[in-house]
C-alpha cells in the first residue's frame, strides 16, 4: 500500500471513530449529572417551594420522563445541532451562551498556550544542550514543578503578590466595568482593538489578560519542556548530528537546522493532550480570576444543576478537543514517514 493510500485509510478511520468518541463522552455527562446530588427544580425555585409546584416546573423542563427518554430526546437534539435551552437563565440558548462567552475563553487559552510553548520550548533546550549541567537540573526541576503545580492556587499567590501586594497587576475580571470594551468582530479584545487600532484599549486589555494568561501558561509550559529536553538530548546524539560536527558546521546551526526540526515532531502529537489540558485548566483559571468565559459559566452550570447548558458546553469542549486532535494527528502522520498506519 502506497504512504498516501495509508494516510488515506487512516484519516478515514480517525473520521469514523470521531463519532463514537462524542457519543461516549455525551453519554458519560448526561449520566454523571444526573447521578450527582441536587435538583435543577430546587436550584430554580428553591428547597421550600411547594411540591405541587415543583411538579409542574419538573414536567415543564422535561425532568419528569424516564431517564432513557430524556437521553434518547437529548440525542435527537444533537442530531439537529439544538444544543438546547438553559433551565436556569430565562430560556436563554446554549448557543446563544456559548457564543458570548466562548470569545473570553479562546482569547485566554490562545495566550496560555503561546506562553506555554515559548517558555517550555525555552527551558527544554536550554537544559538539553547543556546536558549534566546545573542548567539540566534547573529544566528538570522546573518541568516537575511546574507540571505538578496546582492550577487554581498558582492563580491566587500571582494575584495575592502582583495584585494585592504590589498592585502592578488587577485581581480578576477581564475589562474595567466602568469602561466600554473593545468592539470587533471576533470577541477578543486585543484582536479587536489591534485590528481598529484602538491602541489604549489594547493595552488595557492586555494588562487584565497578563495574571490568568500567565498561570495557566506556567503550568502548561512544563509539558512542553519535558517532552522538548528528553527528545533533543537524544537527537543530538543521533548519528547525523554526529556526522554534522564532523564536517565542521557550527554547533547552533547543527542546533536549529536538524536537532530541533527532529525534537519538535513528538511536540506535535502532544499538542493535541496539551489542548484539552489547556480546555480544563481555562475552567480553573476562569474561576480563580473571574474570567467571564465559558468555563467560568460552565462551573456556574454546574452549581446549579442547569442540565441543559452543563452538557451543551461540555459537547461543544469535546468537539473542539475531537477536531484539534484529529488535525494534529494527521498532520504529525502526515511530517513524519516513520509513522505506520
Amino acid at each position: 500500500m502506497s504512504r498516501l493510500r495509508a494516510l488515506q485509510a487512516y484519516i478515514l478511520v480517525r473520521l469514523l471513530l470521531a463519532p463514537l468518541m462524542l457519543l461516549t463522552i455525551v453519554t458519560i455527562v448526561f449520566l454523571l449529572l444526573r447521578a450527582t446530588p441536587g435538583d435543577p427544580v430546587d436550584a430554580i425555585l428553591g428547597p421550600r417551594a411547594p411540591v405541587a409546584v415543583k411538579e409542574a416546573l419538573r414536567e415543564q423542563l422535561g425532568l419528569a420522563a424516564p431517564l432513557w427518554e430524556q437521553y434518547f430526546k437529548y440525542l435527537g437534539q444533537l442530531l439537529h445541532l439544538n444544543l438546547g435551552t438553559s433551565l436556569t437563565s430565562q430560556g436563554e440558548p446554549v448557543v446563544s451562551i456559548i457564543q458570548a462567552h466562548f470569545p473570553a475563553t479562546a482569547e485566554l487559552a490562545l495566550y496560555s498556550l503561546g506562553l506555554a510553548f515559548l517558555l517550555g520550548i525555552g527551558v527544554g533546550t536550554v537544559a538539553a544542550v547543556n546536558r549534566n549541567s546545573i542548567w539540566d537540573v534547573g529544566g528538570r526541576l522546573f518541568g516537575i514543578v511546574t507540571y505538578a503545580l496546582p492550577l487554581f492556587w498558582l492563580g491566587m499567590l500571582l494575584q495575592l503578590v502582583f495584585a494585592v501586594e504590589l498592585r502592578w497587576l488587577p485581581l480578576g475580571t477581564r475589562y474595567p466595568v466602568t469602561l466600554p470594551p473593545p468592539q470587533g468582530w471576533t470577541g477578543l479584545y486585543t484582536i479587536d482593538s489591534l485590528l481598529s487600532g484602538q491602541w489604549q484599549e489594547l493595552g488595557i486589555s492586555i494588562y487584565y489578560l497578563i495574571l490568568p494568561a500567565l498561570s495557566l501558561g506556567i503550568v502548561l509550559s512544563g509539558i512542553f519542556e519535558r517532552i522538548v529536553r528528553v527528545n533533543l538530548q537524544q537527537t543530538l546524539q543521533a548519528d547525523y548530528v554526529e556526522a554534522a560536527r564532523a564536517r565542521g558546521i557550527p554547533e547552533i546551526k547543527i542546533l536549529f537546522n536538524h536537532a530541533l526540526k527532529n525534537a519538535f515532531i513528538p511536540v506535535i502529537t502532544v499538542l493535541g493532550l496539551t489542548f484539552a489540558s489547556l480546555l480544563g485548566g481555562a475552567v480553573l483559571t476562569e474561576v480563580t480570576f473571574s474570567w467571564p468565559g465559558l468555563g467560568n459559566r460552565l462551573y456556574e452550570a454546574i452549581s446549579l444543576r442547569d442540565y441543559a447548558t452543563v452538557q451543551g458546553i461540555m459537547v461543544f469542549f469535546a468537539v473542539i478537543v475531537v477536531v484539534v486532535s484529529l488535525m494534529i494527528d494527521i498532520c504529525n502522520a502526515w511530517i513524519d514517514p516513520r509513522i505506520r498506519y
